[in-house]
């Protein structure tokens, strides 16, 4: 067995047991187990449900099912061991029948084989019932046999078994000699399965979940119906490939992980040889660099005006003190916005080291007598004048003088 068995199985499953009554009634007894890792739960205890459609109130739709049926319909029959059923030792239990008309399971235990056949019509009409309700049957049990797979769990120490009417007879291994079924017949003591209480109704659909969950475990106790069969092997199959596609991706991860710390390892190399190669270059970066910053100062210097510390407001008191009594003086702008240069660049340019003077004067020789003091400091590159325009309404003229410092 490999170690992958219990991850294929079905992780949860109902045991479900219909009982067909001689009046024509169904009582329905359910059981719900889980199995993780290996540990294995019931989940859900139901007896006495009344049909398919109260079914669904109790269990979801999509849920695998263990269908047992018993009661009107099935007919039990026990022969010496046989180890297969087939037509031509079929016509001892039902003479003058077609095998093709019957479901038979065959249950050999010691040298006896207890035979349970039905008719393939009672059983795909409930069937189609369930699977209609959406539920998927993973197998078919006939009659009381199944127990025989959790037997040694029950809290049962003699040889006869006696549940729910169904009384069976064993011999001290424990194999089955003879069964019986009278609806009188009760368990005389409350049953357990190791230690949790069940009711004797469930032992059935219990026993039919149990060997589904642990079927890779157990040879299976049921009547061969060839969808049924199918639909169980194709979900043990697509378990197993979960499973093989999950230890796919595992390794794929692993592998990642590989490759990721090689490259890390690798990267750290390079990043050794990457500093050794970087160290015969550091002084001509850093002076690259300092070089830069040098130049980042500069243009941030330039930028808010410094020019070399010059003291503008010392610069404008001079011009002022020049200033005829002619001459009305406006406005002084000291590097004044270059309209032109701005609209060029799309961003704010001004000019450097030039002051710009705007006034009046009813005549230009004020203006011009001005220009020829301001040109004798020192710190004066040049003076010119870049407009003149006389205004007749204000009988004045309005000039602009640029100066470059």
């Amino acid at each position: 067995m490999s170690i992958l068995d219990r991850y294929y199985r079905i992780s949860q499953i109902a045991g479900l047991n219909l009982e067909l009554g001689q009046d024509g009634l169904i009582s329905l007894n359910l059981c719900v187990i889980s199995v993780k890792n290996n540990s294995l739960n019931i989940e859900k205890k139901i007896t006495d449900l009344g049909g398919i459609e109260e079914l669904k109130k109790h269990l979801p739709g999509k849920s695998f099912v263990a269908v047992n049926i018993s009661g009107k319909g099935v007919l039990n029959r026990q022969i010496e061991k046989t180890e297969e059923i087939d037509q031509q030792n079929f016509t001892k239990i039902l003479p003058n029948a077609s095998f093709s008309d019957f479901y038979v399971q065959n249950f050999a235990s010691g040298d006896q084989s207890f035979i349970s056949v039905i008719r393939q019509s009672e059983v795909d009409k409930w069937i189609n019932q369930l699977k209609t309700a959406g539920y998927e049957p993973l197998s078919l049990s006939l009659g009381p046999f199944v127990s025989d797979q959790i037997a040694s769990q029950l809290n049962v120490y003699g040889n006869e078994l006696i549940f729910n009417g169904n009384i069976i007879e064993r011999n001290d291994q424990l194999k089955w000699t003879g069964y019986q079924f009278d609806p009188a017949a009760l368990s005389p003591f409350a049953l357990k399965i190791e230690n949790e209480g069940i009711h004797e109704k469930l032992i059935i659909p219990y026993a039919a979940a149990f060997q589904i969950a642990l079927s890779r475990n157990l040879d299976l106790i049921q009547a061969r119906v060839k969808a049924i069969d199918d639909a169980f092997n194709q979900q043990l199959a697509a378990n197993k490939l979960k499973v093989h596609g999950l230890l796919i991706l595992s390794f794929l991860f692993i592998l990642l992980l590989v490759n990721f710390f090689l490259f890390l390892w690798l990267n750290t190399v390079n990043s050794k040889l990457t500093e050794q190669v970087s160290r015969t270059t550091q002084s001509t970066t850093d002076v690259l660099k300092l070089t830069d910053q040098m130049q980042r100062q500069e243009d941030l210097l330039k930028t808010l005006g410094w020019e070399e510390g010059v003291d503008k407001s010392v610069l404008i008191d001079q011009l002022a003190s020049l200033l005829p009594r002619e001459i009305t003086w406006k406005e002084v702008a000291v590097d004044p916005l270059d309209i032109s240069a701005s609209r060029l660049q799309k961003e704010v340019v001004f000019f450097g080291r030039k002051i710009r003077i705007t006034g009046t004067a009813e005549k230009i020789i004020p203006v011009n007598e001005w220009m020829a003091r301001i040109k004798t400091k020192h710190w004066v590159k040049n003076v010119q004048m870049d407009s003149y325009t006389y205004n007749s309404e204000l009988n004045t003229g309005q000039f602009i003088i640029l100066i470059d410092y």
